[in-house]
């Protein structure tokens, strides 16, 4: 089976449907969505509606931190860029998108493999896994053999050594990886709709089961459409600036 892993997609549609596009021509047979949805991004509604149609289709979804400040979590606690989008996108979706919202889990464990928006150990504390020690923390969380989250919105991706601490590995996009089962994963898929490192480029990461290897991707969209409809919604224009520059 090929699964395609997709993050932080914030509302971009222009660049979840790149990525969608392209998974589809290399033969992902299924999807999960690692988070965040919503924020940032200038159609919430469009976006949730795809996420929603993949899930009733099978797809695994699991909750990330904007997605549960739209259900108004306390827990949650953003910058003023973020709580603007936030509360702007609130404005745009419809009863039934909270209530979807609403039915989905922090994580979810499925065969040897475990699907999170940001640490296992901690999934409702919005941790960022940015280094091998909280690498460790999240995997130790989990028995899974595979473990996928984003929050990072940069493409990592950590291993167990031969002293089962995890290692770091810069991946390069387009050239499979293998990660065979012997060893332990945690992959974090990048960001669909807004890159963080330099590059704005949608990514996203193929998993292929059979074959034991993992592949990420950067995607070429028109992010300038995208920046244009975030303008047009009168959110921050820094919001549209990072997703120009990819900062």
């Amino acid at each position: 089976m090929r699964l395609a892993l997709l993050a932080d997609i914030h509302g971009n549609l222009e660049a979840l449907n790149a990525c969608l596009d392209h998974a589809k021509s290399q033969g992902a047979q299924r999807f999960a969505f690692l988070g965040d949805f919503l924020g940032y991004g200038a159609e919430p509604s469009a976006v949730l509606d795809i996420v929603e149609a993949y899930a009733a289709d099978g797809a695994i979804v699991v909750l990330g931190n904007h997605d549960v400040a739209v259900l108004d979590h306390p827990s949650v606690s953003m910058n003023e860029y973020a709580r603007i989008a936030i509360e702007w996108t609130k404005t745009r979706l419809l009863p039934h998108h909270f209530t979807f919202l609403a039915s989905l889990p922090l994580i979810h464990n499925e065969h040897d493999m475990t699907f999170v928006h940001a640490s296992a150990d901690a999934p409702d504390m919005w941790i960022y896994v940015t280094d091998p020690l909280r690498a460790a923390y999240s995997l130790d969380a989990t028995r899974s053999a595979y473990l996928f989250c984003g929050h990072v919105h940069e493409q990592v991706l950590y291993y167990t050594g031969a002293s089962g601490r995890p290692l770091h590995f810069a991946p390069v996009p387009g050239t499979p990886i293998p990660v065979a089962h012997h060893r332990r994963w945690l992959a974090i898929a990048g960001s669909v709709g807004q890159p963080r490192d330099g590059n704005p480029a949608a990514a996203y990461a193929l998993f292929d089961t059979e074959q034991a290897t993992l592949t990420y991707y950067r995607l070429a969209y028109d992010y300038e459409l995208a920046a244009s409809k975030v303008r047009a919604a009168g959110l921050p224009e820094r919001l549209a600036l990072r997703l120009e520059h990819g900062d």
